[in-house]
């Protein structure tokens, strides 16, 4: 079956690698929201609320042409944000909106091994945005694991 994987963890706790990993399987795009952010926004995100606008501008956005992707037998790798349980309503929504399944893939990662990771992320230049610790442990409070009460299936990684 067609399948959208939406991934949820920790900054630095390696979404992006994974996603990348996903992309791999057979007839399986994957699309990055820090890449279209940057591409599309360029210069604009100065802080957490600015990420927070052009994200909800992008999943307008993205939102028809992934259910059309789906609907034709492609599955979909969203590297976008699945850390609270509104952003994996909405996967939950999309794909069931287009017949697929959604599987959750979370990284269960200690969060002093994402903010070292980070760290070395941001000094390597190797991502489009650079968060600051502060920004980190921000970006970490809103972080839910997921919950049997949300009826998803889940892929813990750790």
């Amino acid at each position: 079956m067609t399948a959208l994987h939406g991934i949820g963890g920790l900054p630095g706790a390696g979404k992006s690698t994974l996603a990348a990993r996903l992309a791999e399987a057979p007839a399986t795009v994957r699309l990055s929201e820090d890449d279209l952010i940057a591409a599309l926004y360029p210069g604009e995100v100065a802080t957490m609320g600015d990420w927070l606008d052009r994200a909800a501008r992008v999943r307008n956005v993205v939102r028809p042409q992934v259910a059309d992707m789906l609907r034709a037998g492609v599955s979909v790798v969203l590297d976008f944000q699945a850390n609270t349980v509104r952003s994996r309503r909405w996967m939950a929504g999309l794909a069931e909106t287009a017949g697929a399944s959604l599987v959750l893939h979370w990284l269960d990662v200690p969060e002093a091994e994402c903010l070292a990771r980070l760290t070395a992320r941001n000094a390597a230049g190797a991502h489009p945005f650079a968060p600051t610790e502060a920004e980190f442990r921000q970006v970490a409070s809103h972080v839910v694991p997921p919950a049997p009460e949300e009826g998803l299936t889940v892929e813990w990684h750790r």
